[in-house]
């Protein structure tokens, strides 16, 4: 495990690849248990049939906000456990931020206990005062642990920090080392950023434009993608992300946008997933869960015996799940 003050050398060496942020797969009634074995499968699959460096988990993909406190541990300590089974090397990252500082603290050293390599937390989505607040948040969870933390700027809490925000908060807490940034407008919010805090790797979650430009090669952007569905985007004998993806990493810029666009790689995930904006909440993107577990038994992944997300959140309707099918049938991922 990292120590938070060698927290920023050890992400700069070690943060590269493609980790997958993985759904929770719920059961029984209203979805009110998880499948955990549903769970370890998901895990081998991705690290193992597909040979991803690493997982991002107990995320906002995940539900996080839907997961009891216990959950939340006991899903953590069933993923790592078959994560460092299948790969021991692989990259771990936890999501724990909670709705209070104390929880946050908590799920934070529970992760530390189970030697997770890094903990995100998303931006307070309750009562947060913007970059004073959040920097105070993170201060206070850092002053109780001793473990890599990494910032999550998702306009899923309400609010997005500036570029000088971040970077403020990455130089005022030793431990901060990383960040899934997903501020608009990208790419230029994530390059504003890293000239601020060049030690600090960022991710940003618009992929095509941040890695097809060349930012990685310029030293703007991080050679990795920390949280993200390309398992939802490619097969074992199909691995066109991961194809795409290795050609940025080799400097092939050409050859990688040439690539991205014929091999529709972006087809299934992006496109697909698009099309769960709801009308009732006009211009709000959220991490449908109910979405990615469609995309996932397109694939033939498990999904529990309740494929949907839990109450607030609502069902796919019939068209939706029809546009995303026919997002996986012209990619070629499925047949028709």
């Amino acid at each position: 495990m990292v120590r938070a003050q060698d927290a920023k050398a050890w992400a700069n060496e070690e943060l590269r690849g493609i980790c997958d942020s993985l759904y929770t797969p719920f059961s029984g009634t209203d979805g009110d248990d998880i499948d955990y074995d549903a769970m370890r499968t998901l895990v081998r699959y991705t690290l193992g049939d597909l040979d991803h460096d690493g997982l991002w988990l107990v995320s906002g993909l995940a539900e996080f906000w839907s997961l009891t406190m216990d959950e939340r541990k006991q899903l953590a300590e069933v993923t790592i456990d078959e994560a460092r089974s299948v790969k021991p090397g692989a990259i771990l990252q936890l999501c724990t931020v909670a709705a209070s500082a104390k929880e946050t603290v908590e799920l934070t050293l529970h992760a530390q206990e189970l030697g997770a390599d890094i903990c995100y937390i998303q931006n307070p989505f309750i009562e947060a005062h913007g970059g004073p607040g959040v920097l105070e948040f993170f201060e206070y969870v850092a002053a109780r642990t001793d473990i890599a933390l990494g910032m999550f700027n998702s306009p899923c809490s309400g609010f997005v920090l500036s570029a000088a925000e971040c970077a403020e908060i990455s130089k005022g807490v030793p431990a901060v080392c990383a960040i899934k940034d997903a501020a608009d407008p990208q790419p230029y919010h994530g390059v504003a950023l890293k000239k601020l805090a060049p030690d600090l790797v960022v991710w940003e979650a618009e992929i095509m434009l941040s890695y097809n430009s060349g930012l990685v090669q310029q030293g703007l952007q991080s050679p990795c993608m920390l949280g993200g569905v390309a398992y939802l985007g490619e097969t074992p004998s199909d691995k066109r992300v991961t194809t795409w993806f290795n050609l940025v990493l080799e400097g092939k810029l050409t050859e990688a946008s040439e690539y991205y666009f014929t091999a529709g790689v972006d087809t299934s995930g992006s496109h697909g997933l698009g099309y769960t904006m709801v009308p009732e909440r006009p211009g709000y993107y959220t991490h449908w869960g109910s979405a990615f577990k469609y995309c996932a038994s397109l694939l033939g992944l498990p999904v529990g015996d309740y494929p949907y997300s839990r109450t607030p959140q609502i069902k796919l309707s019939d068209q939706q799940q029809a546009r995303i099918k026919d997002a996986y049938v012209r990619s070629g991922l499925i047949d028709a």
